[in-house]
């Protein structure tokens, strides 16, 4: 049985943004201090940065889901979503990083991943409306 699309409010992608952004945000910190200390990174991959996504929302939402609006289902919502993005994702990422940008930083992985989901949902609401 099909689900039915999830659509996710301006608002809500607004949110999605903000937490992304924190996520490579404390990538970009974690490399620096790995490099500093001399540690080589180890790959990183764009499941990897969905299941971090995931854990930050489940936190997020557990501690001022209400507050900020975020649906009490939100949650499962993502999940079903980054479930049915997870190939397109991972060809994105893989273009991106062998024939554009070489993607070399946990940073730089989720960046991709997380512009690809945007991306993903817009389009999905897109086609809903």
């Amino acid at each position: 049985m099909e689900q039915p699309p999830v659509i996710i409010s301006g608002h809500v992608i607004g949110l999605l943004k903000e937490y992304m952004h924190d996520l490579v945000d404390q990538a970009a910190q974690e490399t620096r201090a790995h490099e500093q200390f001399g540690f080589t990174q180890t790959p990183y991959r764009p499941d990897q940065a969905i299941s971090d996504l995931l854990a930050l929302l489940d936190d997020r939402i557990e501690s001022e889901g209400m507050q900020v609006g975020l649906p009490y289902n939100f949650l499962h919502q993502m999940w079903s979503l980054c479930n049915n993005a997870s190939a397109e994702i991972a060809e994105r990422v893989w273009l991106e990083g062998n024939i554009g940008n070489h993607i070399t930083s946990k940073a730089q992985t989720r960046e991709v991943t997380y512009r690809a989901l945007i991306d993903f949902i817009e389009s999905r609401s897109r086609k809903e409306t």
